[in-house]
């Protein structure tokens, strides 16, 4: 298909990244974002008015009046809200899982019941609802630990995660997710490295992109809050050869089959979260979309067409793709984060700096324009890219063009894929 016309959902870095992607293929000849944001502007036409991003009726309004040959919903919101469902009924060709589908993230209680069912290894869980007895949640504390993993049962945007070793600080995450009437899942601690794997899923046809790893923790050495992700890399040169063959084929690839017999199969992009231990691979969590930040460093490896690959997914013919191809080396990307971030970011603090629209090296994750000037609007603001023949040469260049970069209060983190770097990562 020639000339497509598509329009992707969403506002943040991992929508500029996957822009900038469709742009760079032959077959785009028409791109649009929903909301978007005035750093997109110079790759696609921006629908500001559009906002409302989990409401299918907006949404299907703003495709019967653009006609566009693909959408892509970057975001799960969305995805869980429906939006894939009611565009689809509409004839239109969606990357993205329908609502049931999309369960694989919007309930972890869903996830851990599909992964009983296709044999998949994960934590060992508990869940909490929100009437539980101070007694009951004491009891299930006591059976957990002496590392405590409490989870938000529904979307949380990647932050709603408690890992701790301090029992107070575990049992106040669980009051927290019950005052808002939310359950509250109790996790066995993963041990080992953790990755990050994307997969493009059709039914039960699973094709794996890079292996990445996202670094959770705000500050350097995992200090400090959780947060949505603060930087990643690709590809992993500790990860075992077999390493991605084996996580499609445990993982993936039965999930994937469970979805379908369950009369939910899954169209989109798959993210396993994974932690390597002493037995191989096992589940952290499942993600409905292509995850943030780690999108950012992987699809600028991606060698072939984003487009077309994409619409392979959403027409249901990627048995039929030509395998990927990728280039050569390693991409790294750091999140420039504002003032405050995760609890409560400061916006409106202008951002100055060389590059602020090198699409090659600076992608806009949470920014506006104020008067002229490029201004913070989210916790996240900017993600710095940088690629090189080594992983040492691709962090170089990454936080080469950091250090040219303002922001009052900005933040970020000094040792994204330092260790691997060290070689501190082994299985």
């Amino acid at each position: 298909m020639w000339g497509m016309r598509i329009l992707v959902i969403g506002s943040g870095g991992r929508e500029h990244a996957l822009l900038k992607g469709l742009a760079a293929d032959k077959l785009t000849s028409d791109l649009h974002v929903a909301p978007g944001s005035p750093a997109m502007s110079t790759i696609a036409t921006v629908h500001p008015d559009y906002s409302k991003v989990d409401d299918p009726e907006q949404m299907l309004e703003l495709a019967r009046e653009l006609g566009p040959d693909l959408v892509v919903v970057g975001p799960e919101i969305p995805l869980v809200a429906g939006v894939a469902d009611a565009l689809r009924g509409e004839g239109i060709a969606v990357f993205g899982p329908n609502k049931d589908a999309a369960r694989i993230e919007g309930s972890k209680a869903f996830a851990k019941d599909v992964m009983a069912a296709a044999n998949v290894k994960t934590a060992r869980a508990e869940q909490l609802e929100p009437g539980a007895s101070q007694q009951d949640i004491d009891a299930a504390l006591d059976r957990f630990g002496p590392r405590y993993v409490v989870k938000d049962d529904g979307l949380a945007g990647g932050k709603g995660v408690v890992v701790t070793e301090d029992r107070a600080e575990a049992l106040a995450h669980v009051k927290a997710v019950h005052e808002i009437g939310s359950p509250v899942l109790l996790e066995s601690f993963l041990d080992g490295p953790e990755v990050s794997l994307f997969c493009l899923v059709d039914g039960e046809t699973v094709v794996p992109l890079l292996p990445a790893q996202d670094h959770k923790r705000a500050y350097d050495n995992d200090e400090g809050p959780n947060t949505g992700g603060m930087g990643a890399y690709t590809p992993l040169p500790w990860l075992p050869e077999d390493g991605v063959q084996r996580i499609v084929d445990e993982v993936c690839v039965p999930v994937a089959k469970e979805l379908v017999a369950r009369g939910c199969a899954y169209s989109g992009l798959l993210y396993a979260g994974l932690a390597w231990g002493k037995e191989g691979p096992a589940v952290v969590e499942f993600n409905c979309r292509f995850g943030d930040p780690e999108t950012q460093a992987v699809l600028s490896m991606l060698d072939s067409p984003l487009a077309e690959t994409l619409n392979a997914v959403a027409t249901g013919s990627l048995a039929e793709l030509a395998p990927l191809e990728w280039k050569d080396g390693y991409a790294v990307t750091v999140v420039l984060a504002a003032e405050g971030y995760p609890a409560s970011p400061r916006k409106g603090d202008p951002i100055t700096g060389a590059g602020l629209g090198d699409l090659d090296k600076v992608l806009h994750a949470g920014t506006n324009v104020m008067d002229g000037k490029v201004v913070a609007n989210g916790g996240r603001v900017l993600n710095i890219l940088g690629h090189g023949a080594t992983l040492a040469e691709a962090r170089a260049a990454a936080y080469e063009t950091l250090e040219g970069i303002e922001l009052d209060g900005g933040f970020y983190r000094k040792d994204i894929g330092q260790a691997a770097e060290d070689g501190r990562i082994s299985i």
